[in-house]
């Protein structure tokens, strides 16, 4: 098992390393600018009492007269819940403080839910500007919606391999380097299937769902499900937070998915390479919904590569796995390299009252002393937006030599995006889902399949229109 690191240790190990990077190590919590008036004032915040229980207890240390009431909202993945805190708000249940994935962020903005916060941000630039200039300005633009940020960014994943150390070793592989291809994963894939303890073992193993499944792969095959542009707008964000930053250069006011493509050579032939991963043996059964069953695998030596984040790091450590038994790399190169990522924070509600102490709320937990004291946060269970918490004392805990590469994947890769999801994501991703799984039982072909979702798709753009 993983050795722990306490909070505040950790905390001084990233501040050591963010200095020696040059970058301006976040305070301790503190009390920003502006009291959130006086009148008592209850929120309702869609998080796990465990999780979040110290954090709020520090926040009612500055802010007595708000009170916060939990609301846990689980699911098999983003889709699911974002439809639950729907049917939540329809039955007049507000939550005031929500928290959405990429795959949701759009969904609240669009339908007016979520309180635009660029107005805020820029208000208290001078609290904020630490935080944006510790956190990419990729995750950024990736909250924002039609010119506006909705929400900001707390912690981020995007899609790499993770290979078992131990299965790789005895087909006489190593870790690959960064610039590995798609045929050396084939290779690998091939070597580490049907060997292990048990001789049982699988070379890949991927879950049906929108982020990781085999998006990985159609956006190194140099396409994407959607066709993709950038809203305007968002001028105010990169000029006053992001002036002068390479990286920002180009942004707009979010992304854009005008239409569907799903149907196109590149993506048929994304998916036919999956589904022969799967008639040839190297990938277990393709199950819809979260990555336990290929987490077993990976823990029992049954399986040598996946899809995961950095989520997957911390999760391993809990999991039983030894550090060091495990490690990371970008995702092989295709026509491309191009990596896709999902990230997350919270949004307020609104209209639902309390916006100014939510405000105040979703400030507080920006820093980095707040985000450490979230579990699952501090023990290397997701990966932290702030660029100066990605430290190989942060990563150290798991043991893996290339952590480096879930935040250089925003920092040297400018062609990073997220993964598609517009208004009507959660419509869409039951369509992409649905087919994607015709496809792997062998129900219908890929191409078949990927024209039954094009035709989908494309009905549900025009009810949309």
């Amino acid at each position: 098992m993983a050795e722990k690191i306490s909070r505040r240790d950790l905390l001084k190990m990233i501040g050591v390393s963010a200095a020696a990077a040059g970058v301006a190590a976040a305070p301790l919590v503190k009390v920003f600018a502006r009291p959130a008036g006086q009148d008592a004032v209850t929120l309702r915040f869609q998080e796990n009492a465990d999780d979040y229980a110290a954090v709020v207890a520090a926040f009612n240390e500055l802010f007595p007269n708000v009170t916060i009431e939990f609301v846990n909202v689980t699911g098999v993945d983003h889709a699911e819940i974002a439809s639950k805190i729907l049917a939540q708000l329809a039955a007049g249940t507000p939550v005031n403080i929500g928290y959405a994935a990429t795959e949701a962020t759009q969904l609240y903005a669009g339908e007016g839910l979520a309180m635009p916060l660029t107005e805020r941000a820029l208000a208290d630039a001078d609290e904020m500007a630490e935080y944006f200039a510790d956190v990419s300005p990729t995750l950024i633009e990736g909250m924002m919606y039609e010119g506006d940020l909705y929400q900001l960014p707390r912690d981020f994943n995007a899609a790499h391999i993770y290979f078992n150390k131990s299965l790789l070793e005895e087909a006489g592989f190593e870790v690959p380097g960064e610039d590995w291809t798609k045929d050396d994963f084939l290779a690998i894939a091939q070597a580490t299937t049907g060997i292990g303890p048990d001789g049982d073992s699988f070379g890949f193993g991927w879950t049906n769902r929108l982020w990781g499944s085999w998006t990985p792969w159609f956006f190194v095959n140099d396409t994407n499900l959607l066709t993709e542009e950038r809203a305007p707008g968002g001028e105010a964000i990169w000029s006053t937070f992001y002036a002068d930053q390479p990286l920002a250069e180009g942004r707009g006011g979010g992304w854009r998915w005008p239409a569907p493509q799903a149907n196109n050579p590149a993506m048929v032939e994304a998916l036919e390479f999956v589904v022969g991963l799967t008639n040839d043996g190297l990938t277990p059964q393709v199950e819809i919904g979260g990555g336990d069953r290929l987490q077993g695998f990976f823990t029992s030596n049954k399986l040598a590569m996946t899809i995961a984040g950095g989520f997957w790091a911390g999760s391993l450590n809990n999991a039983g796995m030894e550090p060091g038994s495990f490690d990371v790399q970008y995702w092989p190169m295709w026509k491309s390299q191009r990596h896709q990522f999902g990230t997350g924070g919270a949004w307020i509600l609104n209209g639902g009252g309390g916006e100014d102490q939510a405000w105040e709320f979703v400030k507080f937990n920006s820093q980095t002393e707040v985000m450490l004291m979230i579990p699952w946060m501090a023990n290397a269970s997701t990966t932290p937006v702030r660029r100066s918490m990605n430290t190989a004392e942060y990563w150290g805990q798991t043991g893996m030599e290339n952590w480096h590469v879930f935040y250089d994947a925003l920092d040297q890769r400018p062609d990073t995006a997220p993964i598609p999801a517009p208004v009507f994501s959660i419509e869409m991703t039951n369509i992409y889902t649905r087919f994607t799984s015709l496809a792997t039982s062998g129900e219908m072909t890929p191409q078949a399949a990927l024209d039954g979702m094009q035709a989908e798709l494309e009905a549900l753009y025009a009810r949309n229109a």
